[in-house]
């Protein structure tokens, strides 16, 4: 997913036991994914590894701010992020149902977690997200306010020209 080193883990040398990875998520980090919903972000990742014989788990810590367009006005807004969770690592052959277990091939030798940090933000984010009322770019949502008014506009105008008389017939039954 990601051509960006710092989030592929080595995990073949490492003894068993906690290994702690740090990383710090930019606008960069965004900028290499294609269709991204988030645009930016300043995030402090700890990723700590715990190494076992048949399994690894990953405890991420994530804190900081991402940027994503407001709904409404679709100027950027910081967006708080405060994010624990666990991923538990195995090896097998055989695909994973479960969203928090990842099965990797026994050839493997690293993981990278640039997908994982990436699915976990966008998961974290509200439904809707937007400004306060009074914070929100005026200039945009004007630009809005005319176009939705001139497109009713247009619909009731064409309603009215585009109805099948026998319609209008109807109408006077009651």
């Amino acid at each position: 997913m990601s051509s960006n080193k710092e989030f592929i883990i080595p995990f073949e040398g490492l003894k068993n036991g906690k290994h702690s990875f740090k990383f710090h998520i930019t606008a960069a980090f965004f900028e290499e994914l294609a269709y991204s919903i988030i645009q930016g972000g300043d995030v402090k990742v700890d990723f700590e590894l715990n190494k076992k014989e048949t399994m690894m788990i990953g405890e991420i810590e994530m804190s900081g701010t991402i940027q994503k367009p407001c709904d409404r006005c679709t100027d950027l807004m910081d967006i708080p992020v405060d994010i624990t969770h666990q991923i538990i690592y195995k090896f097998g052959e055989e695909e994973s149902e479960d969203e928090n277990l990842i099965v990797l091939p026994p050839s493997a030798f690293t993981i990278d977690v640039a997908s994982d940090l990436y699915e976990l933000l966008t998961v974290a984010l509200p439904s809707r997200t937007v400004h306060k009322e009074d914070e929100c770019n005026e200039e945009m949502l004007d630009l809005i306010d005319q176009y939705v008014d001139s497109s009713e506009n247009e619909e009731e105008d064409s309603d009215e020209e585009d109805i099948d008389p026998r319609w209008n017939a109807l109408k006077n039954l009651n």
